[in-house]
């Protein structure tokens, strides 16, 4: 086992360039252990205030610089995190439990969401609108001016690249709350992108507790747009706070999404997939292949299959790089315990369903992956978010069937759809709802180029790729009469 080798620190916040501590602080708990790691800055309603006062300061010089300027800085903002790797990659597997392969997949897709803005902010035009030879029309994209991110502490690297740099690019300057229970790698990176040439001030990370410090900055009138990664629970409220200031806010929320096999599915490929996405970071992510829905001929194999794998992944601590880590926290892991006891009498059971036993396991926060066969469409396991690496499988007897469960939660985030028929993938790809459909495939790696976001439950707006951009300027129509 390999044991922590960080000492316990203290943290402040960062606000205009500075380290800001308010006085008070909470601890930063190891999950893979239960010990306390490091104490954070407690920020509340004053440091929100602080925070947006310094974004406000500096987004005018920000926003009139050159996008080859700002595109110059979000570079070098990469080069910094990508000769930091290793040591943004330790502290994300000690502050989530997440494997440290992942953790270093993570800190590299954190990078290059900086320079896929970098280089795209340079072709990022307005229009013009032909209205006659009596008037010349431009239409303009200009940032919103000061905007806030509340971010979730299952993937803190990359949220701060999907979330903070696209926002930069376009000239706004930020304000970060991340969520209390994974902080330290947001505000790493915020000191390296100080260190990479970014204006102080236009990258503010305020840590403390959602109903202190992220309340504060959801409705706080300095701010002109609101991000928001979460449960769909938080999200509503931070989009009453947005409605209450007027302010546009994307929410990406919670996600129960279905990986499709039909018969003629090729086994080989699908199963490895259809594993990795519900175990990686240990269930703990909103667009989780949280269900199999499977046709009827292939049921028994592919539950065999799938149980089969289960059973031989690793559970362990981040640092010693298994298959899975623990939990964010014991609270998660209880949640988890809560709704699989739920499941045991509205499914069967077919392999995991506890914490698991072993060596180096003792304090941590641990979850066997967990398989259930023979979920009804109605059940609790087949509806709700778990947020953990548990598996609900439900059979089906042909596509239309499919597609009706496929849309048969609230949720609409991503889809998979096994196939060798193209044409029957292209027709049910069509009929289900969500904002992601992969065929013969799950994810694309970080998806930085393509656009994220959900139907229903799972939220509006988009983030990632070239979308991005939109979201985070607004339109002016400039209209010169001739």
């Amino acid at each position: 086992m390999t044991t922590t080798t960080i000492e316990r620190t203290r943290h402040a916040a960062l606000i205009g360039g500075e380290s800001v501590d308010p006085g008070m602080t909470f601890d930063d708990v190891d999950p893979a252990t239960g010990e306390v790691i490091a104490e954070v800055a407690r920020c509340g309603p004053p440091e929100i205030d602080a925070a947006v006062r310094a974004a406000r300061g500096a987004q005018p010089a920000w926003a009139e610089r050159s996008a080859a300027d700002r595109g110059g800085v979000l570079r070098r903002i990469a080069d910094a995190i990508r000769a930091a790797a290793e040591e943004l990659a330790r502290l994300e597997t000690l502050d989530t439990g997440k494997p440290l392969a992942q953790a270093r997949a993570d800190v590299a897709v954190a990078a290059r969401y900086f320079d896929f803005y970098a280089g795209t902010i340079e072709a990022f035009y307005g229009d013009t609108v032909p209205l006659g030879s009596e008037f010349f029309v431009v239409i303009e994209r200009e940032p919103h001016g000061v905007t806030g991110h509340i971010i979730p502490w299952n993937y803190p690297a990359q949220m701060v690249g999907r979330t903070i740099a696209p926002a930069l690019a376009t000239g706004n300057c930020c304000v970060l709350k991340p969520a209390e229970e994974a902080q330290l790698t947001p505000l790493r990176i915020g000191w390296l992108a100080l260190e990479a040439g970014l204006p102080a001030g236009a990258f503010n990370v305020v840590t403390g507790f959602g109903e202190e410090a992220g309340a504060a900055l959801s409705s706080h009138p300095g701010i002109d747009h609101l991000s928001f990664t979460g449960s769909t629970e938080v999200g509503r409220l931070i989009g009453k706070a947005a409605a209450e200031n007027i302010v546009p806010v994307t929410v990406e929320l919670g996600g129960k999404s279905a990986n499709i096999v039909l018969a003629d599915a090729d086994l080989d490929r699908a199963v490895p997939v259809i594993t990795r996405s519900i175990i990686q970071n240990a269930g703990q992510t909103c667009s989780a292949g949280a269900r199999l829905l499977v046709e009827q001929s292939l049921h028994e194999r592919i539950r065999d299959e799938v149980a089969e794998r289960f059973r031989g992944l690793t559970v362990g601590p981040g640092l010693d790089d298994p298959d899975l880590g623990p939990l964010i926290s014991a609270r998660q892991r209880d949640r988890v315990a809560a709704l699989v006891d739920t499941g045991r009498s509205e499914a069967t059971l077919v392999t995991g369903g506890a914490a698991p036993d072993g060596a180096g396991l003792t304090g941590g926060f641990f979850f066997e992956p967990t398989l259930f066969d023979d979920v009804p469409p109605e059940a609790t396991i087949a509806r709700e978010e778990i947020f953990g690496p548990v598996l609900v499988m439900t059979p089906f007897s042909d596509v239309d069937e499919a597609a009706e469960l496929a849309d048969g939660t609230d949720y609409g985030l991503v889809a998979g759809i096994w196939t060798r028929d193209v044409s029957a993938a292209h027709r049910l790809a069509r009929r289900v709802r969500a904002g992601q459909v992969f065929v013969n495939g799950y994810g694309a790696g970080g998806g930085i180029e393509l656009p994220f976001g959900g139907w229903k439950n799972s939220g509006h707006g988009r983030e990632k790729g070239y979308e991005a951009l939109h979201s985070y300027t607004r339109t002016k129509a400039i209209a010169i009469s001739l």
